[in-house]
């Protein structure tokens, strides 16, 4: 006989094929019956699914209510917390997983009472091996989970500690057979004998038997269900009926007794295996444009918001956390599993793209409000351009800047090697209107040119510099067009010839080093599936081949165009319908620049097909190297057994996620891909596969061959329906950006710190009043009269210099204390790093919550881990 902890709880979709708004519809009943049968029966508790943003939504709609839930919190009746809402952990930053746990501690603190510890997380699709550190960062020591395990691969136990790659580690509780393994519903209430018998002990006796478990998770509930009615009877019967001992529970009280036990093995490594539930392992290719929109707003509030708010504070230009609060908060709306993975209905796929849409416009708006205000408090000229660096390290390289002027005849000091990367004309315009002192005038308007021009500068940290320039007799130089074949820099050579790529660095040749490959896709919006009796094709890149070159970068431009099969079935057909899909492939060398960067847009106009980039590495090994969050790991083609259907509910196959760096290593050279929002790799034979699309007209089909059975997303449940998803073709125009690294040697963190040097942003400023919608908001931030109390500035400033050996995951203005600063540092390689010298500096150690830790005299941060620090001004 097993003692068995019962939870009730409800797990919450934000959105599924049913949007943000049907939710709240449905909570608001639900959550005004939870509160009021709380309150009824003060042995009664309930979990509202571990995640803060659900309740603020229903208290939005019923803020009488705050006080009973507080409560209740108080009074360990309701479970809220310790998530803003339910992320997936795989596809986003490390950092937004962090921020997605700060923001639900501190909310749910703050408006309800202390929050559920735990990371609970009953139904994502998958966990990358470094959660229990990102956990561990906020003081999270446990963690409750469903997908992902096989106990016989494993750790042999439904319990056990799982690490980290480093020293990190959590008890880990999982409920193999679901969050309602349970689940009590109306019906199963009115025959409870039978329920018990034929699933409750059933479901105990396999928890307790996985790992000879005498206590054992039994969780109560499904997805929108309501809370059990007095449970207590209900209970009552049930040990009448069952031979194993139940007891009405709560997470918190079950992970207590866990961590009593001393006989829990140990587990380490990512949760992926698709053995007694689906873990959809090839979802991360999936509406690739949702993924690539959520890296690109994920980079942009890392490398761009959040260190232009250091520097604004300095210059005495303040702008509000409450600001960029919601800016996270629309981010954090678009990363749950399923809105993430893109298995959803369309029409959920419009909101998605809709509160990107908010977060660009937010971050975008914060950015132009404090470049226009610096450049306002130095008064700037048109002919100025003020440059960023918004890096904590030194930086001597080239950056691109864009401005305005009346003609491309422009010079800049030698020292920038100013060359003009693209331009554009805009003409005149006659009779436009102007508001002045002496009322509205109308003028004509003269033409002028729009200039991205690249320069190299120098910085000594974060922080700016104005750049001048002045009108010339000559134009600034060009790229331009050569009559070759090859481009280089003093790393990389790349030449075009007979269809193919061939490059060289590191005196290693790479032949045919790009390749990209087509095959149909009979999945649905949760998996790749092949179609049965195609094969993976490679495509021809033997399209119209051009070269620009000049000081300092050289551009190789490929365009052509595939003939296709239009639909599924023309895959397979004697006389298929072939549709053109035109593309062009941009690689760019810059001078001194490690990387070679690859621009790559393809115009899809044919359904259902995956499409990857082949990198030919020409390295022997029988493994990978991939980025993950905080860290480096190896993974290898496993056998997949004839048989796998009678091991696993999906076909286990070895495509794996990344977090922004792939590649091939062994002992003298490897080949690494830095990839701007795909996700999903595999490796291949002498080579790696990086999924670019995997497109698809349905939500979920019965029967794949890599997923056989039912449909996933209840499609072919009784009561549902098929769910055309036409968006999630992705066709028309679809960009992707990479680049690739030659290394001798591996060493993660140089490798990580070339990755986040290469993705650092380029950001200008011009303070010009020929166009005043190059900056969406310059029309509406009108010149103020700053105080003279704020700090004098000049044209060049420092605001902070480090250098470490480490990875700045995050610098941002600290939430809990005025004038601060944050700072968090990943140590993302298997060997300890010193950073005693920041604490001279003036940091102190703190967690991610800004709590306090405590400190010897040297601060080392382990392998596979990170450190939080803090600076006040």
């Amino acid at each position: 006989m097993a003692k068995a902890y019962f939870v009730n709880h409800t797990h919450w979709d934000r959105e599924w094929y049913f949007t943000t708004e049907d939710a709240q519809v449905l909570s608001d009943q639900l959550f005004a019956d939870v509160l009021k049968e709380l309150e009824a029966h003060p042995e009664a508790n309930f979990t509202l699914d571990g995640q803060t943003s659900i309740i603020d939504e229903y208290v939005a709609m019923h803020p009488e209510d705050v006080a009973r839930i507080r409560a209740l919190v108080a009074r360990n009746q309701l479970f809220v917390g310790p998530w803003y809402t339910q992320t997936d952990a795989m596809v986003p930053d490390a950092e937004s997983i962090i921020r997605n746990l700060v923001i639900g501690i501190t909310e749910t603190r703050r408006k309800y009472g202390q929050p559920m510890m735990i990371g609970y997380l009953p139904d994502t699709f998958g966990f990358n091996a470094q959660l229990p550190m990102l956990l561990n960062q906020v003081g999270i020591n446990d963690f409750i989970f469903w997908r992902g395990t096989k106990f016989k691969r494993q750790m042999d136990s439904v319990y056990f500690n799982w690490k980290s790659l480093g020293n990190n580690r959590v008890y880990a509780a999982n409920f193999p057979l679901g969050y309602y393994t349970g689940q009590i519903s109306v019906d199963s209430k009115h025959n409870l004998k039978e329920f018990v018998q034929n699933r409750l002990d059933p479901g105990i006796d396999f928890e307790s038997q996985n790992g000879h478990n005498a206590a054992v998770l039994l969780p109560s509930g499904i997805d929108q269900m309501n809370i059990i009615h007095d449970i207590s009877k209900t209970i009552e019967e049930v040990n009448r009926n069952s031979h194993n001992q139940v007891v009405i529970s709560s997470y918190p009280q079950f992970m207590e007794t866990l961590r009593q036990r001393t006989d829990l093995p140990d587990y380490q490594g990512e949760l992926r295996l698709p053995t007694y539930s689906r873990v959809h392992r090839t979802i991360g290719s999936v509406r690739s444009r949702i993924k690539r929109q959520n890296f690109d707003l994920e980079q942009k509030i890392l490398r761009r918001v959040e260190p232009l708010m250091v520097i604004a504070k300095q210059c005495g230009i303040d702008v509000s956390n409450g600001l960029v609060l919601k800016l996270w908060k629309k981010l954090l709306e678009c990363q749950p599993h399923d809105s993430l993975g893109g298995s959803v209905s369309d029409n959920v796929a419009v909101d998605i793209d809709h509160r990107f849409k908010q977060g660009f416009e937010i971050a975008d708006g914060i950015e132009n409000f404090i470049k226009k205000r610096i450049a306002q408090r130095l008064q700037l000229g048109s002919n100025q351009v003020l440059v960023f660096n918004a890096d904590a390290r030194p930086f001597d390289g080239y950056k691109t800047i864009q401005f305005l002027a009346p003609s491309k005849n422009v010079a800049f000091d030698d020292q920038y090697h100013a060359t003009v990367v693209r331009s554009e004309y805009v003409p005149k315009r006659d009779n436009i209107m102007q508001q002045t002192a002496k009322g509205f005038e109308f003028k004509d308007e003269p033409g002028y040119y729009k200039l991205v021009v690249q320069v190299r500068v120098k910085f000594d940290g974060l922080g700016y510099q104005v750049i001048d320039f002045k009108d010339s007799h000559e134009a600034l130089p060009e790229l331009k067009s050569e009559n070759q074949n090859t481009i280089q820099n003093e790393i990389w050579k790349v030449t075009y010839q007979d269809g193919s790529f061939e490059a060289s660095s590191n005196g290693k040749t790479y032949t045919n080093i790009i390749a990209i490959v087509d095959s149909g896709n009979d999945g649905d919006t949760y998996d790749y599936s092949p179609l049965r009796d195609d094969k993976e094709i490679t495509l021809p890149l033997d399209g119209t081949v051009s070269v620009a070159i000049a000081d300092g970068i050289q551009q190789m431009k490929l365009s052509g165009q595939w003939e296709l099969p239009a639909q599924l079935a023309d895959r397979i057909s004697k006389k298929p319908n072939l549709k053109r899909v035109p593309y062009n492939l941009t690689l760019t060398l810059t001078s001194g620049d490690a990387v070679l960067a690859g621009h790559l847009n393809i115009d899809n106009q044919v359904m259902d097909h995956r499409l990857r980039l082949k990198i030919n590495t020409g390295i022997q090994s029988d493994h990978a190297v991939a980025q993950i969050q905080g860290g480096f790991q190896k993974t290898s083609n496993l056998p997949i057994e004839d048989n796998w259907q009678d091991e696993f509910v999906e076909k286990p196959v070895n495509l794996y996620n990344f977090d922004k760096v792939v590649g091939m290593q062994d002992s003298s050279q490897g080949l690494f891909m830095i990839a701007k929002g795909m996700k999903e790799y595999e490796l291949g034979n002498q080579s790696f596969y990086v999924t670019l699309m995997a497109t698809t007209g349905q939500l979920g089909k019965p029967n794949l061959l890599w997923r056989p059975g039912r449909a996933s997303g209840d499609t072919t449940s009784i009561g549902h329906q098929m769910t055309p998803t036409p968006l999630a073709e992705e066709l028309g125009a679809n960009t992707f950006e990479f680049g690739l690294v030659a290394r001798t040697q591996l060493d993660e963190n140089d490798l990580a710190k070339t990755a986040e040097k290469w993705l650092a942003p380029d950001i200008s400023y011009q303070l010009q009043t020929l166009n005043l919608f190059v900056n969406r908001l310059d029309n509406k931030i009108w010149d103020i009269e700053f105080g003279v109390s704020l700090p004098v500035i000049s044209n060049q400033e420092t605001v902070l210099s480090l250098n470490p050996d480490v990875i700045i995951s995050a610098l941002y203005p600290a939430y809990t204390v005025n004038n601060g600063l944050v700072l968090r540092l990943a140590n993302e390689s298997g060997k300890p790093v010193d950073v005693t010298p920041l604490l001279d500096a003036g940091f102190i150690l703190v967690n991610a919550l800004e709590e306090v830790q405590p400190i010897a005299d040297q601060l080392v941060i382990e392998p596979y881990d990170m450190v939080t620090l803090l600076k006040k001004n």
